[in-house]
């Protein structure tokens, strides 16, 4: 892609964002939206490979979707209350409706169906973009109104998006179909204290960006798309795979690293609101993607490749480090002693 285009790209994503988490009417958060989707489709179909205009497509139509919701719930709350302000959103059925735009937007259970084939049609970097930087306006948006929305609502789809984020990673075997069922699971997490604690959920959100893009950019550097090509990589950057094999232990919630943070404050948050059971049902369901963030972290360190692979063995040279990645990766490792200081902060 053309340079030129690229930025331009790039500046509306910032504008549309910032545009969005800094405004009070409804009109503005909406251009705000719809600026991000313009931007990023460019982006996702790049490559023009018939999967990636593929997956355009329906970033396009399902984004379209949901801005109109946002807009026909807005305007519903402005008719009845004479409100546009976003923080005065009191009528249920525009609840209801932006409720359901926003879950289309995030990709929360039960609309989360464009998420997946739009990750596994683009190219790492802007699967990287689409899974955390496109999902911050929406969220912000919840987070506003979050005084206004049902909480029964939102911890049925909270733990749906658990249940079903770590079910339908197990048999995955590429790595972009894995971590947007892994952001899908993430979500829920977000969603299930969203009412409660919107702070928390802010922390939560940002957590998960920092872990997810270590994720994200050390498989763009090693190319790796698929389980087998990170069993090859193991030869070529050793270093950069133990590292990701702590990145993606942190992204499943182990002590004593970064991950485990959030899932151990949001259990305690639970716990005082009375909703013991809701606790234990999303710590429960957290198992299932435990299981295949263990098999990336096997198949990223521990598994040699076998001597019939199919993928061409790549030379080891040695790449010049790439200081966004060890930043990320050991924030994504080493924050958990900072706990309390981060939640007092937040």
């Amino acid at each position: 892609m053309n340079p030129y285009a690229t930025s331009i790209m790039t500046f509306s994503l910032i504008l549309g964002t910032t545009i969005t988490i800094s405004s009070n009417h409804w009109v503005l958060a909406w251009t705000g939206l719809e600026i991000n989707t313009l931007a990023i489709i460019p982006l996702i179909a790049k490559s023009h490979h018939p999967r990636a205009v593929e997956a355009a497509t329906k970033y396009f139509l399902t984004q379209a979707a949901a801005s109109a919701l946002v807009l026909f719930s807005s305007m519903t709350n402005a008719w009845v209350t004479g409100q546009w302000d976003i923080t005065q959103m009191n009528h249920p059925t525009s609840c209801l409706l932006l409720t359901a735009a926003i879950a289309i937007k995030l990709g929360l259970v039960p609309f989360h169906f464009w998420f997946p084939e739009v990750l596994q049609g683009s190219p790492l970097m802007t699967a990287l973009l689409l899974s955390t930087l496109m999902k911050f306006p929406p969220l912000t948006l919840l987070l506003l109104t979050s005084k206004s929305l049902d909480p029964a609502l939102l911890t049925a789809m909270a733990l749906a998006s658990t249940a079903l984020g770590g079910w339908m990673g197990l048999n995955q075997t590429q790595t972009r179909k894995i971590l947007a069922f892994s952001s899908i699971s993430h979500l829920g997490w977000i969603a299930i204290i969203l009412v409660y604690s919107p702070k928390l959920a802010l922390l939560t959100f940002y957590l998960y960006t920092i872990m997810t893009s270590a994720v994200f950019l050390a498989l763009n550097k090693i190319k790796a798309l698929n389980l087998s090509m990170i069993m090859t990589s193991w030869t070529k950057t050793p270093v950069l795979n133990a590292t990701l094999m702590l990145v993606l232990l942190s992204l499943a919630g182990l002590p004593p690293l970064t991950g485990f943070m959030p899932k151990w404050l949001i259990i305690q948050e639970l716990t005082k609101q009375e909703m013991t059971p809701a606790a234990m049902a999303i710590a429960m369901l957290s198992l299932l993607s435990l299981f295949f963030y263990l098999r990336l972290a096997y198949h990223s360190t521990i598994t040699l490749p076998p001597n019939s692979s199919n993928h061409m063995k790549q030379w080891y040279t040695s790449k010049t480090p790439s200081t966004p990645t060890a930043v990320l990766a050991s924030l994504s490792i080493l924050l958990l002693p900072l706990s309390p200081m981060m939640h007092a902060i937040v």
